[in-house]
């Protein structure tokens, strides 16, 4: 088990250099829309590659961070239900939400995206807009995106296993404290701002 937790954390530590190197081309997606709305409007010129371009950094992000996402427990879940659950059945929860759902659909995602980007390479497919960008590199990045994010469920399922043999913390344990600590500091700011109206 030692060393599938080595792996696991070799796989955490990839996810979260990604993550964070990836997350910047948010800033310039924002500077690339930023400039060309400021060309168009000041010089009436405007270039449909730059457009396609901020979609394909927004993608870059959605895919390439949605592994970072899954390892920090941001991911959506029914909070308000999962919360009142005990710890031992979140560990099920998310073990079987793991290996019955999560792995496939990237197994399948992945599976169907290699023909969809490998097609697209072949015939250097283009954009239909004039002055457009390539189309393939933005269709790989569905298979690059979603095998992180494959990567980042093994992790996810090696330390589930080790939590439910009680060889590591439960780290819902720690989130509901921390959601706890969140809504003891909504009620002393309600209370604070109750007091402060006249």
């Amino acid at each position: 088990m030692q060393a599938l937790l080595k792996l696991s954390r070799g796989i955490d530590a990839f996810t979260t250099f990604v993550g964070r190197w990836v997350s910047w081309l948010i800033v310039i997606a924002v500077v690339i829309s930023a400039g060309n709305a400021i060309i168009r409007k000041v010089f009436d010129a405007s270039s449909n590659a730059y457009l396609e371009l901020q979609w394909v950094l927004f993608s870059a992000v959605f895919l390439f961070c949605s592994p970072w996402t899954l390892l920090s427990g941001e991911h959506i879940k029914i909070d308000i239900i999962n919360h009142t659950l005990p710890l031992k059945v979140r560990s099920w929860i998310d073990m079987i939400g793991h290996l019955l759902f999560l792995v496939p659909f990237c197994v399948v995602l992945i599976w169907t995206s290699i023909p969809f980007f490998l097609v697209s390479f072949h015939q250097n497919e283009q954009s239909f807009s004039a002055g457009g960008l390539p189309q393939w590199p933005a269709k790989s990045l569905i298979m690059i995106g979603v095998s992180l994010l494959l990567l980042q469920a093994i992790s996810e399922i090696i330390k589930r296993a080790t939590v439910m043999q009680g060889l590591l913390p439960d780290p819902n344990e720690l989130a509901l404290s921390a959601h706890e600590l969140a809504a003891l500091e909504a009620e002393r700011l309600a209370e604070a701002i109750s007091a402060d109206k006249p």
